[in-house]
């Protein structure tokens, strides 16, 4: 395995980026960038084809899980890892389900972050060991009653695209959404495919139906 990991940080908070990277960098990760939103993560994987990316789950604009999503429907094998405050059990399993290898915490001892992401690049998903239980107890089967309520595909999307989704179902077009969201057209294309296919549907007209018919433009 190469030492010198090529990592891509995305996270919101400068001094962290600042600290992380040194931190980091004394242990053989190498930071080949360091950005504070996802806007711009396709493009920085397409020009730097990093080993790992690194990103934080609750920003502003776009959020983890969305830019998590995004870059999962051009990049199906690159690891991809939130590294985050959370310790919500819906935020561990929608990253794990939208296809993170990793959920690590931003409080974990700085070896113990090193190592997890080595193991990570080596194929194996890493989960932070303080929320083992939570993870456990999802793969068991003993969720709460809300989680096997929302066993549905809409359970699936992300909290922008219910949003994107409902105003599907108002038929609105991608412009209009773009403009009503303040987001460009190309991240609602982006969205919109992602819904389609998580409900497992080939066109906006059916997901619109089925938003419909579970009520999304009226309660959601």
């Amino acid at each position: 395995m190469t030492n010198n990991l090529r990592t891509l940080l995305i996270d919101d908070h400068t001094l962290f980026r600042v600290g992380l990277e040194g931190l980091l960098a004394s242990r053989g990760i190498e930071i080949v960038a360091s950005v504070g939103s996802g806007h711009d993560a396709q493009r920085l994987v397409d020009e730097l084809s990093p080993d790992i990316i690194l990103l934080d789950m609750r920003m502003p604009g776009i959020n983890g899980l969305e830019v998590l999503t995004m870059l999962r429907e051009k990049n199906e094998s690159l690891p991809i890892v939130m590294l985050t405050t959370s310790t919500e059990e819906n935020d561990l399993l929608r990253s794990l389900r939208s296809g993170a290898q990793g959920y690590l915490l931003k409080d974990m001892e700085p070896d113990e972050l090193v190592l997890a992401l080595r193991e990570i690049v080596a194929g194996k998903t890493v989960v932070a060991p303080d929320l083992a239980p939570i993870l456990a107890k999802a793969v068991q089967g003993k969720t709460s009653d809300k989680d096997e309520k929302d066993s549905s595909p809409f359970s699936t999307l992300t909290p922008r695209e219910t949003e994107i989704l409902g105003l599907l179902a108002e038929g609105q077009s991608n412009k209009a959404i773009a403009r009503n969201l303040g987001i460009s057209d190309g991240t609602v294309k982006l969205h919109v495919k992602a819904i389609l296919r998580k409900l497992s549907v080939h066109s906006r007209v059916e997901a619109a139906v089925m938003a419909v018919q579970r009520g999304f433009n009226k309660t959601n």
